[in-house]
C-alpha cells in the first residue's frame, strides 16, 4: 500500500512538473517575456506584481485567461485555452 502511494505522488510530482515546462514554453512562444519579465517591469507588469494583485482572488485564472483571449487590457493571445491556463498558471506561481 505504502508503494502505491509513493509512485503516485512520484507520477503527481512529475505531471506538476510537466504542466510547469509547458506554461513556461507558451510563455516563450507566445512572446509574453517580450514584455513581462518574472519579477521587474518591462512594457507590461512583472509575473510577480501580477500574482501579487491575484493572490487569494477566486476565479483569478479564468479572468486571466478571458482577458488574453479576447484582448481587454491585453493584446489579445491566439492560443488554445490549455495553453493560456498553463501560461498564467506558470506567470501566478504558486497560489
Amino acid at each position: 500500500m505504502k508503494a502505491k502511494l509513493w509512485v503516485l505522488a512520484v507520477a503527481g510530482a512529475l505531471a506538476a512538473g510537466g504542466a510547469w515546462a509547458q506554461g513556461t514554453d507558451v510563455l516563450k512562444a507566445k512572446g509574453c517575456l517580450n514584455c513581462h519579465d518574472m519579477d521587474k517591469k518591462k512594457v507590461g507588469p512583472s509575473f510577480k506584481d501580477v500574482a501579487a494583485k491575484y493572490k487569494g482572488k477566486q476565479g483569478a485564472e479564468g479572468e486571466l485567461v478571458a482577458k488574453l483571449k479576447d484582448g481587454k487590457g491585453h493584446p489579445k493571445v491566439q492560443a488554445p485555452d490549455a495553453e493560456l491556463q498553463a501560461a498564467v498558471r506558470q506567470a501566478l506561481g504558486p497560489q
